[in-house]
């Protein structure tokens, strides 16, 4: 059963497409990561789905709502984490959850229930009366993740929700997520750390506010024709400009840190081995990278 399911859905801005013509679907209780350099549309996808844009095109349901009809059906249903964290700067962090529970008319007794739980979820309990602004980054994160989760939404979209925190509270904050999907939540994230794009069920690559690829990452790794090589090297602008100069086959080629990596079909593996390279498997950058040079190639041609 699928929790979401999108049809051919548009959303332009006068003469500029955000999102152009993407379809998908998102199983029930499982993390579906939407996955996108900035400005590449997800944002616009998931105010789309929430229910706070009107689509132009195309058509999708959440939970058998509809997205266009039942917009104010869709908002109580489900939990949303805009990349600002939709918190009160100038209200305590208790302050804060309170405000939410009456938001979503939560029960005194279960909303006070509630709230001890998301105290306990984001490590605030003796920070509590602690204003908000004054939280680090990674408490504020969770301190939204708890705000947006309060009324126990079976479904929960995270717009970059780990922007701008260090890597330790990512790695609190996608424990959150792992246990939440257990419990029976979906969660569908937006992000541009290919990293945390591994932790998802599924994965949808957007590029140009065009969906070029979708599925399970290891599926996914599998779309690379040829194999990949690494070669150490500590100029690899350098090394790539030698390759392209002494043409040297290959499908393709591009910097990954310092190392380049190369592209080639399985009879050019030959022509690289004074360069020291070594067969790897391909990572999601790598996938990308491969994918979006595919595109621009499309469009250009």
């Amino acid at each position: 059963m699928y929790a979401v399911e999108v049809t051919n859905l548009s959303r332009r801005f006068g003469e500029f497409t955000a999102v152009d013509n993407i379809s998908l679907k998102v199983k029930t209780g499982s993390i579906y990561g939407f996955l996108g350099p900035n400005g590449s549309g997800k944002s616009t996808t998931i105010r789309m789905l929430c229910g706070l844009l009107t689509p132009t095109a195309g058509s999708g349901t959440i939970l058998g709502l509809d997205i266009a009809k039942n917009t104010e059906a869709i908002k109580h249903k489900i939990g949303y984490m805009s990349q600002k964290f939709s918190l009160y700067d100038d209200l305590t962090v208790i302050e804060n959850l309170n405000f939410y529970a009456g938001m979503y008319s939560l029960p005194r007794v279960n909303g006070k229930q509630r709230i001890q739980e998301m105290l306990a979820l984001a490590g605030l309990e003796n920070r509590q009366h602690q204003l908000a602004a004054n939280l680090s980054g990674g408490f504020k994160q969770r301190l939204a993740l708890g705000c947006a989760i309060l009324h126990n939404p079976p479904i929960l979209f995270l717009d970059e929700p780990t922007g701008g925190v260090d890597p330790k509270s990512r790695r609190m904050f996608w424990d959150i997520i792992y246990n939440l999907s257990q419990q029976g939540t979906t969660i569908m994230v937006t992000t541009h750390f290919m990293d945390e794009a591994e932790h998802c069920d599924e994965i949808g690559f957007i590029y140009n506010g065009k969906l070029i690829a979708t599925g399970p990452p290891s599926q996914l790794k599998t779309a690379l024709p040829g194999t990949l090589l690494e070669i150490p090297n500590s100029k690899p602008m350098e090394l790539l400009t030698t390759i392209q100069t002494k043409q040297l086959p290959h499908l393709d080629l591009y910097p990954f840190g310092a190392m380049l990596h190369v592209l080639v079909t399985p009879d050019n593996i030959q022509a690289y081995t004074a360069l020291r390279a070594k067969i790897i498997a391909p990572s999601l950058e790598d996938v990308f990278v491969y994918l979006v040079k595919t595109h621009r190639e499309e469009d250009l041609a």
